[in-house]
């Protein structure tokens, strides 16, 4: 009966959300506290009733309930306790839960967190937000029911996808929906702000934290993915311009231009009306995302295989949210118009820069994207858009944005010549150029993708670290303002020192190899020393034994892995990779081949891991920036 009482509280979930979005928006409307307050209680009842429902399709895939559908399709008795348990979200009905559930997270946690709100204005946003959880409720009850019932039901099922039985995808989709989810209470303040009788200017400072948190967690979620795809895919990429990476890009990109546009919105009250329209094109963009993943328009690894049906369900939840905020945002434009009249001020000046470029690449991105599955959808065939276009078009605008990064730690809120800063900063310019030549000659040879990245990273390092200092010898307490900023800005140096380095100087050998055989590689010996089968859990897999030295030193084993599922009997290639700051030792086994020989992949990866260290440093910038601004009870 668990199964059956999991979709007894979706069907209250759905109830309460209705109740949720109703009451707060009708009793903002007419000032009837008593419904607002009975609209929040019911935002605490839909999130109990989510979680109760998750935790029952948690137990079903736990306890190999194969009279259950989803757990029949995605799961199987030999399956390991933590991929069964992850197997919960590894499908589309189970993903889609968690989204709702953590929708339902947001939402208290926001309930509980603004009770200093104007009364109207939090009901609006909860009631905002409960209009989400409606439709997402009822697309799962009425198309992606995940308690369908089997009669009779199997003996065993048919297995997670090998794919999704890696720790990677335990950390990746919470991660990436903590961001996609969290850019609601952005969209939700900016909509909750036009629908009152007069606009609330004051809802770009409490929905500042929000944002900032989100665009954390999907930091960390792509940054975890791309790590996923390095090393479990096997063809030791970090990026592919899928489509699906791109869907978790865009929103990134524009919820980058968000953050510092509310800084401006907040600090000085302009840009109230750009602001509002970032906030709902991030949100949008992150349900474009959904649509892509989830309408089956899409062939690739992370994209779920649907029908049309609830393609064209989320479509138009997708048009029915861009198209209605728009045009609220059109219909109250005038009222937003307000904005003090534009001084340069130099820190406005670089955020709108900044902005037009984000957006501009953004949009890059999106054209680069949908126009392959415009053109098969209007059957005028079929066109492959991928990285020559994108690393074309997108890195270019790049580098003006890193350019801009360096300064922000210099352009304060009064008016200061730009002369001045150039001036300033001058000798931390010549300083980056210097090391943006040294430093890749001195590694292996000049090569401009690898001096333009480092000088950027050292240019963006070195103002960075000069304004800090500069701020705390001025006044330590407003220095922590901009320190959650400015490291965040490090890590973005430190990324761009990772994607220029592995870009440039990545170096591949594919061969046949013998037990016995050897393999110079960027300065190291790879060994062969044959394979070994090993049995797992749920598949077979031929192991490789591989030593590598350095200059006759041994400095360790790697284990690349061919593995064979035994319900699927999909084949999986793991690859065996030595980490290091300086580069990764990157293997692949391949086919066997006559004689007792393998073919195998070599690769040296330099500097690859910045990449994501440099991610996990930009989330730790945000979570400075959010405990700081919590901490000084100010707006900075």
């Amino acid at each position: 009966m668990i199964p059956e009482l999991g979709h007894v509280a979706l069907i209250l979930a759905l109830l309460l959300a209705l109740t949720q979005s109703v009451l707060c928006m009708v009793g903002a409307t007419l000032g009837h506290e008593r419904w607002m307050r009975m609209g929040k209680g019911a935002a605490n009842g839909q999130l109990f009733f989510v979680a109760a429902s998750f935790f029952a399709l948690a137990w079903a895939f736990y306890t190999h309930d194969f009279s259950v559908l989803n757990v029949a399709e995605h799961s199987s008795r030999n399956l390991p306790v933590i991929y069964r348990l992850t197997a919960t979200w590894g499908s589309h009905e189970g993903s889609m839960m968690l989204w709702i559930l953590i929708l339902a997270g947001w939402t208290v946690a926001l309930n509980l967190t603004t009770n200093h709100l104007p009364p109207a204005l939090q009901a609006r946003v909860i009631g905002v937000i409960g209009g989400v959880s409606v439709v997402l409720l009822a697309f799962l009850l009425f198309t992606s029911n995940p308690f369908l019932r089997l009669d009779p039901a199997l003996p065993d099922g048919m297995d997670s996808n090998p794919l999704l039985q890696d720790i990677g995808m335990v950390m990746h989709p919470p991660l990436l929906y903590m961001g996609y989810v969290g850019f609601v209470v952005a969209f939700a303040f900016a909509v909750a702000a036009m629908l009152g009788d007069a606009f609330e200017s004051g809802w770009a400072r409490w929905a500042r934290p929000w944002t900032t948190a989100a665009w954390a967690f999907l930091t960390l979620g792509i940054a975890v993915g791309s790590w996923w795809a390095y090393y479990e895919l096997g063809w030791g990429g970090w990026w592919f311009w899928d489509p699906t990476e791109n869907a978790s890009l865009m929103p990134w990109l524009v919820g980058t231009a968000l953050i510092h546009a509310l800084g401006v919105t907040v600090r000085r009250g302009n840009l109230q009306v750009w602001s509002v329209f970032l906030a709902i094109a991030t949100f949008s963009l992150s349900l474009v995302g959904t649509f892509l993943v989830r309408s089956g328009v899409l062939s690739s690894v992370h994209a779920f295989a649907l029908d049309p049906a609830r393609g064209l369900f989320i479509l138009l939840f997708v048009v029915l949210v861009i198209g209605g905020s728009l045009l609220l945002f059109a219909l109250r434009a005038s009222r937003l118009m307000r904005d003090p009249p534009m001084s340069l001020v130099p820190h406005e000046v670089l955020v709108l820069s900044g902005n037009a470029l984000l957006l501009v690449a953004a949009a890059t991105v999106l054209l680069g994207t949908l126009y392959p599955l415009i053109l098969d959808a209007l059957d005028l065939g079929k066109v492959s858009v991928g990285p020559p276009y994108f690393n074309t078009v997108f890195v270019p605008l790049m580098v003006p944005v890193l350019i801009l990064a360096g300064f922000g730690a210099h352009t304060g809120w009064h008016e200061i010549s730009l002369r001045m800063i150039a001036a300033k900063l001058k000798w931390h310019g010549l300083v980056a150029l210097t090391l943006g030549a040294v430093l890749p000659w001195a590694y292996s040879e000049l090569r401009w993708p690898a001096v333009v990245a480092v000088t950027l990273a050292s240019w963006i390092v070195l103002s960075t670290l000069q304004g800090v200092i500069d701020q705390f010898t001025r006044h330590a307490r407003s220095a922590m303002a901009v320190l959650g900023m400015s490291v965040a800005h490090i890590g973005l140096a430190i990324s761009v020192i990772g994607i220029g380095f592995v870009s440039t100087y990545q170096v591949e050998s594919d061969l046949a190899m013998k037990p016995g055989d050897t393999s110079k590689l960027a300065g190291y010996t790879v060994t062969f020393n044959g394979v070994r089968e090993v049995p797992g859990p749920n598949y077979s897999a031929v192991v490789g034994d591989l030593s590598i030295s350095r200059a006759g030193k041994p400095i360790g084993q790697l284990a690349p892995e061919k593995r064979v599922y035994h319900v699927s009997r999909k084949q999986m290639t793991e690859a065996g990779i030595r980490y290091g700051l300086s580069g990764d030792i990157y293997v692949a086994l391949g086919d066997p081949l006559k004689g007792g020989a393998w073919t195998v992949r070599l690769f040296h990866k330099p500097f690859v891991i910045w990449i994501w260290l440099g991610a996990l440093v930009m989330s730790m910038g945000a979570a400075i920036s959010i405990i700081s601004r919590r901490q000084m009870r100010s707006p900075s």
